[in-house]
């Protein structure tokens, strides 16, 4: 589910369910949480590099289909779950560097707002499904990315569900560098050693410099996606998007938004 090798005081992290595309379900993410604590309080690691096994992806994102049995009730929560492994990634004090390797989905896309550092395989692509999903966005990506894109380009990826090259993340500023395949690990690496060669708690102040002022407003986009995932997660339009993710349709939005309006009611306030 996971393998873990040091590189010097470079700790590599790499998720590794290659018969779900990387795909969290709640074992990986308390595996992932556990890696990142370990990794946090060891003396001996400097930096750290999320990466994924295979070639084929990073990570698809959360498992759908454990996500599809939770509107059921049929899923026992894991020790940290989803919300907890972001509480890590938010808190994270040493460099994290994401290593992008392939497809890029979901919490595959918004853990790189996250990352100190992000550098991207020209095989790679990234989507963040969520409107596709009727849901909303997660990991605090609501701010994250408008931070690393502005507001006009974060909102075309959160809110179209289109696919995105490597080139094109590293060109919206979303990754930081664009790699060869072959070359993607080596440069992380050399990257990362150069942070891994200077004072583990130069590098911690120097992160918390950087990111603490980002921390309360992460924790109050969290709050807000919470509170839209529990309107929309198993509302009708969500339920026609997992019905069509099984029949492998799309889904017909439009046939639910006619039989269920949105009641924006309140808005009529503006009304002179």
């Amino acid at each position: 589910m996971l393998r873990i090798e040091d590189v010097e005081r470079v700790r590599v992290i790499t998720l590794d369910r290659p018969e779900a595309l990387n795909a969290f379900n709640e074992a990986l993410y308390d595996a992932t949480a556990e890696a990142l604590i370990d990794a946090a309080v060891d003396p001996g690691v400097a930096v750290v590099v999320i990466t994924g096994g295979g070639e084929r992806a990073f990570s698809a994102g959360t498992d759908v289909i454990e996500m599809a049995a939770r509107t059921t009730g049929g899923v026992e929560n894991g020790r940290y779950g989803f919300p907890g492994m972001v509480d890590v990634l938010a808190a994270f004090p040493k460099p994290l560097i994401c290593a992008v390797n392939g497809m890029a989905l979901g919490i595959g896309a918004t853990i790189i707002g996250f990352a100190d550092l992000a550098l991207m395989s020209t095989a790679a692509r990234l989507r963040c499904p969520f409107t596709d999903l009727a849901v909303a966005p997660e990991a605090a990506s609501s701010y994250t990315f408008p931070l690393l894109l502005g507001r006009q380009q974060a909102t075309w990826v959160l809110m179209s569900s289109e696919w995105f090259s490597g080139a094109e993340c590293v060109e919206m500023g979303l990754a930081w560098k664009l790699c060869e395949p072959d070359d993607l690990m080596p440069e992380t690496l050399r990257v990362a050693t150069v942070l891994a060669r200077k004072s583990i708690a130069s590098l911690v102040e120097s992160k918390r410099t950087i990111v603490e002022g980002q921390r309360e407003a992460i924790a109050a986009a969290r709050q807000r996606e919470n509170a839209a995932f529990q309107v929309l997660l198993g509302a009708p339009a969500s339920m026609e998007a997992f019905a069509a993710l099984g029949a492998r349709r799309a889904p017909d939005f439009v046939s639910v938004d006619d039989a269920n309006p949105v009641d924006l009611s309140e808005f009529e306030a503006l009304r002179r």
